[in-house]
């Protein structure tokens, strides 16, 4: 097991009379598990981050090991603490970020998970969502209390579907012996104890992504729970984002540091990056794409084909809303190009091999392994890579990848100003992807704005940092957090570029041929 750690350069070790302003951060992705730690200036102290596999059992499923999870954050955990010379005691409080509609269901009593849990990448309830839309007006009635399309996309029915399928599940679930919820509820409920007396609450970031959290009153509603056939007695409580939740476990890697904060992971980015204001966006690039526009204590209704979502809450007060634009394949590519087409050994090499020619010898690359997100809701695409020619290259190929990134961005900010009428002057970037400056480079042209990174690219793990430590007074307001979000590099565009022309028309092109791919329900039986 090699665990990737970091400190700051040049930063003595802490004392413990200096200790109580940090605060650690557990950022729980798609791929990796991260610890930050961080003090009250916002300045990284120490992190680790650990990898855990991926599971493809069938074309359009995709799982994770819950305990795999829970391990890999332990070590991470108990690494960065060494790597800066602390004690679990010398934490004012820890934060959860955590990939959002991915879901978890075990055992209350023994806490063992009953299935590998489902993935928000994952398809396999496409078909249940399809019939449960297919009702008159059921889909109307989901995207009017949940601001949300009917999609596999989301959690609720990713639970249905593990009662349904492991034998006995429903039944123990509604005997109250399952305990069901997304990674942040998993990990609350075990750092504070789990089986003994571990807290199973989420945050409304989270709830609001599961087709069953009312938007409005932020309370389960029973009525969608029921037409989801998801019992309301496995869910958590649902609790505001920056929340003591309760303190860390004796028995768990942070023994009585308060558990305060949750978020999902791209509200999380949002407080990261101080988008506390109504119109501030931010786009992050990580496994997926993710494009927030704060709208204040407004519900948005898209008619472009976004999201309207809950933001944050993070005090008594109203929530905060925002419109979200999910784009469900950007760094994964990359990794697929590594580990299954083995075009680069090592994702460092992207960068100077796309960057070895100087466009994509018009070849470009839809990656819709599992259907299509915002703006199109296309659960029937799959991955297309067109305009191939006896020219075509590695790099080629390698650059039509990260142009398929910036183009997919693309349609989520023309769908965003098209349902706020605001242009968007500036974006700010965040995430992993970030690190890639000719990704940014192409970004900037394709969209034709200037690009902003954040000084912190975690800024994932820095937002529920934030969370944590307003909860527990390490920050005394916004406008404190706000103080500490710094930016760094600055990208501008190209006016000369091809990209948000010929580029922009030719990948439509692609995408198009990319749609009515996977097979219905009549092709599926016809070939059985």
């Amino acid at each position: 097991m090699v665990i990737e750690t970091k400190t700051k350069t040049g930063t003595p070790r802490t004392t413990p009379a200096q200790a109580r302003s940090l605060v650690a951060a557990i950022d729980q992705g798609t791929t990796s598990t991260r610890c930050l730690i961080v003090d009250d200036e916002a300045r990284v102290v120490a992190s680790a981050q650990l990898e855990h596999a991926q599971s493809y059992p069938r074309p359009g499923w995709v799982e994770h090991d819950p305990i795999e999870i829970w391990r890999n954050t332990v070590a991470v955990v108990e690494t960065a603490l060494g790597e800066a010379g602390l004690q679990a005691e010398d934490l004012a409080a820890v934060g959860i970020a955590n990939q959002r509609e991915t879901v978890v269901v075990w055992d209350a009593t023994t806490g063992e998970p009953v299935h590998p849990a489902i993935v928000w990448q994952d398809t396999r309830t496409e078909e249940a969502c399809a019939l449960l839309a297919s009702e008159p007006g059921r889909a109307h009635r989901f995207r009017d209390v949940t601001g949300l399309p009917l999609s596999s996309y989301f959690s609720g029915p990713k639970i249905a579907w593990v009662l349904d399928h492991v034998d006995g599940a429903r039944e123990r679930a509604e005997r109250g012996e399952l305990l069901a919820g997304t990674v942040d509820s998993w990990l609350v409920w075990k750092l504070t104890g789990g089986p003994d007396g571990g807290r199973h609450v989420t945050d409304v970031t989270n709830a609001s992504r599961t087709l069953i959290m009312d938007l409005r009153s932020l309370t389960w509603s029973s009525e969608l729970a029921d037409h989801l056939r998801v019992p309301l007695a496995t869910l958590p409580r649902i609790h505001r984002s920056s929340e003591v939740y309760g303190p860390g476990h004796a028995n768990g890697p942070l023994p009585g540091v308060p558990v305060a904060a949750a978020l999902g992971d791209q509200h999380a980015a949002l407080v990261g990056q101080g988008c506390f204001e109504a119109g501030a966006s931010k786009s992050t690039y990580g496994t997926g794409g993710f494009l927030l526009c704060n709208t204040g204590d407004e519900i948005v209704r898209s008619e472009h084909g976004l999201l309207s979502t809950v933001a944050y809450q993070l005090d008594d007060g109203p929530p905060c809303y925002a419109l979200e634009g999910s784009v469900a394949v950007a760094g994964s590519l990359i990794q697929w190009l590594r580990d299954r087409l083995e075009l680069i050994r090592d994702v460092a090499e992207v960068e100077p091999l796309a960057a070895s020619v100087p466009d994509s010898g018009g070849t470009y690359v839809v990656p819709a392994f599992s259907g299509l997100l915002a703006p199109r809701w296309r659960p029937d695409a799959r991955g297309v890579i067109a305009g191939l020619t006896a020219y075509t290259s590695r790099a080629h190929l390698v650059r039509a990848a990260l142009e398929a990134t910036c183009f997919q961005t693309r349609e989520v900010v023309e769908a965003m100003r098209a349902d706020t009428g605001h242009p968007i002057a500036q974006l700010t970037v965040d995430g992993g992807m970030v690190a890639n400056a000719l990704l940014m480079q192409l970004q900037s042209d394709t969209l034709q704005v200037p690009l902003c990174a954040s000084e912190t690219t975690e800024t994932t793990a820095l937002g529920a940092a934030f969370a944590a430590g307003l909860a527990t007074g390490v920050w005394e307001s916004l406008e404190s957090v706000a103080r500490c979000c710094r930016h760094g590099r600055r990208w501008l565009p190209d006016t000369r570029s091809t990209l948000p022309t010929t580029g922009w028309r030719d990948w439509n092109r692609a995408v198009d041929r990319s749609l009515g791919w996977a097979p219905t329900d009549t092709t599926a039986k016809e070939s059985a």
